[in-house]
């Protein structure tokens, strides 16, 4: 025994709380017509969850509710309360729920709102369902037979009468799973569809980060590669450098000595003459060689200045060779104005045209030529900027051409006067070698020390241009190293620890770094210089933020694309158990369709005492459109859909030539029906069965084959018997009666007929 007790309250005509025990295999309801009893078969309906209320005789939910008499007020809701014995069976539970006993309880409102409970907890419509069909306790109502319902099943349609064998097979639980998974399905394609949309939105911004991301990792490998090349050039340079003036400064120290020594013996020398007897020639040496000293002084500051001039001259030209390369690296071809002003209004329009389309690719081509005439703008505007940087760069060398060229005169005017000056010396000399007096010994050694002097001091001039060029490349250097500093910032110091080696790896000495040619190094200078520019072409500001973006917008493209890849793997995997579940929802019903099949036709063959019946299965026709229907539809558009399995039933009748259900008679019909229930009923028995007055069209004979088979039936399921049939009514071991006073109120009485056999004795 399942079903142990039904209790109404409000419901219908039972203002009162009514309760009906079923504590027998058969009980049987009784009274007269309009009493109320089949307002039982629907209180059964309502409580298990039916949501059709033209099913129980209603149009609103209030309908359902007792709506009062003369001497009773009416009622706000109405609840029907169930309660089932949860056995184990086979070692589990016949609901999948860890209690004894199990009451499910409906309420409606009279705002026609519903409330469901099991257990005392409030839960969903669904969750109910789910616990019924686990015990083959389903919506469409195959186990309640309603008054005048017998044979719904013969007049439902073939899909109808499929869902109703499903429901008898205990399919239902497939079938929740099986639409629960398609709606899970549907609404992950449709996030697959948002996932793909956010992801076509981001695309574009991300080539385009892509793009400047290759740009500046192209730009980040140059730099790697200019540190290598810079680091060898500033090596090379600085170990040059500091060599020759360690040299020149070593070199000069010993000339320098000895001109602060022939100094010192050259006023000795003076002093000497002057204490000896002055004649013309003395004074002539004297004065000869104060104009000499002048000579060699005006003419040494002469040199470095030009000197100057010289490193200056160069320096602007380096300048001026830099701009001129710049200029012509670029590729662009600068373009009028109006030119431009045009091409912008023309992306405007695309931009605003594929905006209104929502065409992705046409506002990327639009957005991509708006930046490029930017760029071309832009371009023109720089190279304007260089052009004039470039003649102020070239006014300002001629300039410098110009005062150098005049300072190159004064030198050569100077060189003409130090020239007269050294005839003058020469002549003064020869004429003092010629005389031999002792009063000309003075005057011997104070030639022979100015000669010296004379000698040194251009060998100290020599060392000193040597300083000023060696000055002006250390000048060039530093401004070298500068530049490498704001190109590379920190890693321009790595030339301090780079050690310069040779093919085979070893390192070079400082000697061979030393004596190689000065035009190797300028060939490293000028390849300097071309990787310099492709840098400032390829951009070498903060990248920073470039790179922040790059990830956070990658990271998401990454993330969606993740998503993605999980919602293609669920939908896999829900459509793997929607076929799973469809193979195994068509595997249970043909082989239950079979059984049930087999027991029709036995149960037919008792009820006629012959003929024939079964059950077939078939797939309805789709109806064809006519022509002009199939000319307006477009083809991508149609979608084949197979069209689904339906059962037709096809019976014959003994002694008769009537084939088919529309032949048959009311009683043939009920009989038919009663047939079909009770053969779904063997061959999947549900907790219980509810028949509501189907023996009404019943004789007497046909009326005992009826009990015959409520007792058989009554093996495997619950009976709740509604009937005036005298012959059902003795197969009951329960007898409710219903009765209904002037008052409106329906009223149970009970009888079990075990004890009112004994009384009775």
């Amino acid at each position: 025994m399942y079903l142990k007790e039904l209790t109404i309250n409000g419901f219908k005509s039972f203002a009162r709380k009514g309760e009906l025990e079923f504590t027998t295999p058969i009980t049987a309801i009784v009274g007269p017509n309009g009493s109320g009893k089949s307002n039982v078969a629907e209180a059964f309906r309502f409580v298990l969850g039916e949501q059709s209320i033209k099913s129980m005789r209603g149009k609103r939910g209030e309908d359902l509710i007792f709506n009062g008499s003369e001497s009773i007020s009416r009622s706000n809701r109405a609840s029907v309360t169930i309660s089932l014995l949860n056995p184990l069976r086979n070692g589990t539970r016949v609901f999948p729920l860890d209690f004894d006993e199990i009451t499910v309880e409906r309420v409606v409102n009279r705002d026609g709102t519903n409330e469901y409970s099991i257990n005392g907890s409030k839960t969903r419509l669904k969750d109910v369902q789910e616990l019924l069909a686990a015990a083959n306790i389903g919506s469409t109502g195959h186990h309640i037979i309603s008054q005048g319902e017998a044979d719904r099943i013969l007049s439902a349609s073939p899909r109808e009468r499929r869902e109703m064998i499903e429901d008898a097979l205990g399919l239902k639980v497939f079938q929740y799973k099986k639409a629960e998974s398609e709606r899970k399905l549907k609404k992950t394609l449709e996030n697959i569809d948002q996932v793909e949309s956010l992801r076509r939105e981001v695309a574009p911004h991300l080539k385009f980060l892509e793009r400047q991301i290759k740009k500046i990792e192209r730009a980040l490998a140059l730099q790697e590669e200019l540190k290598v090349v810079y680091a060898e050039y500033l090596k090379r340079e600085d170990t040059v450098i500091a060599f020759h003036h360690d040299r020149l400064t070593k070199a000069r120290h010993s000339p320098v000595k000895r001109q602060k020594e022939l100094e010192e013996a050259l006023a000795v020398a003076k002093e000497k003459l002057k204490v000896q007897e002055q004649d013309d020639t003395s004074d002539a040496l004297v004065e000869l060689e104060e104009k000499m000293s002048v000579a060699r002084r005006e003419r040494h500051e002469i040199s470095r200045i030009v000197g100057q001039l010289e490193g200056q001259v160069l320096f602007l030209e380096r300048q001026i060779n830099e701009k001129q390369k710049r200029r012509e690296a670029e590729e662009e071809t600068p373009i009028p104005r109006s030119e431009f002003k045009k091409v912008m209004e023309q992306s405007e329009r695309s931009i605003s045209q594929a905006l209104a389309n929502g065409d992705i690719k046409i506002l990327s081509r639009a957005i991509t030529d708006v930046m490029r005439s930017l760029k071309v703008l832009l371009t023109h505007t720089f190279k304007n900027d260089d052009a004039d940087g470039l003649k102020n760069l070239e006014h300002e060398l001629a300039e410098l051409k110009k005062k150098k060229a005049h300072t190159e005169k004064d030198t050569e005017k100077l060189q003409d006067e130090e020239g007269k000056l050294a005839e003058e010396y020469n002549e003064l000399k020869r004429k003092v070698e010629s005389e031999s007096t002792e009063s000309r010994e003075a005057e011997r050694e104070v030639f022979s020390l100015m000669n010296e002097q004379r000698e040194v001091e251009q060998t100290i001039d020599g060392f000193d241009r040597e300083l000023i060029m060696l000055e002006r490349d250390r000048q060039e250097f530093k401004d070298e190293l500068q530049e490498a500093v704001s190109l590379l910032g920190r890693g321009a110091g790595m030339y301090f620890e780079y050690e310069v080696v040779d093919t085979e790896g070893k390192k070079l000495p400082p000697e061979e770094l030393v004596n190689e040619n000065r035009s190797v190094q300028h060939g490293r200078r000028r390849e300097l210089e071309r990787m310099k520019i492709r840098l400032e072409e390829l951009g070498i500001g903060s990248n920073d933020d470039v790179l922040k973006e790059y990830k956070e917008v990658k990271g998401r493209d990454e993330f969606l694309m993740h998503e993605l890849s999980d919602l293609t793997l669920s939908v896999e995997k829900l459509e793997a158990l929607i076929q799973e579940l469809t193979n195994d929802l068509n595997e249970q019903f043909i082989l239950g369709i079979e059984k049930i099949g087999s027991e029709f036709s036995k149960f037919f063959v008792l009820m006629f005492g012959g003929g024939s019946a079964e059950l077939l299965r078939i797939k309805p026709k789709v109806s064809k459109k006519n022509e002009e229907d199939l000319e307006n539809i477009d083809i991508d558009e149609v979608v084949e859909e197979e069209p689904e399995e339906g059962i037709e039933i096809d019976v014959k009748l003994p002694n008769k030539r009537v084939r088919g259900l529309d032949m048959l008679s009311g009683g043939e019909r009920a009989l038919t029906s009663i047939a079909l229930i009770f053969a779904m009923s063997q061959v999947n028995p549900p907790l219980f069965v509810i028949l509501d007055e189907t023996d009404a069209a019943l004789d007497e004979a046909n009326s005992r084959r009826y009990g015959d088979m409520i007792s058989a039936l009554a093996e495997k399921s619950q009976l709740i018997l509604i009937t005036h049939n005298r012959e059902t009514m003795g197969r009951a071991g329960v007898l409710y009666g219903v009765t209904m006073a002037g008052d409106g109120i329906s009223k149970l009485l009970s009888v079990k007929f075990d004890e009112a056999v004994a009384v009775a004795k």
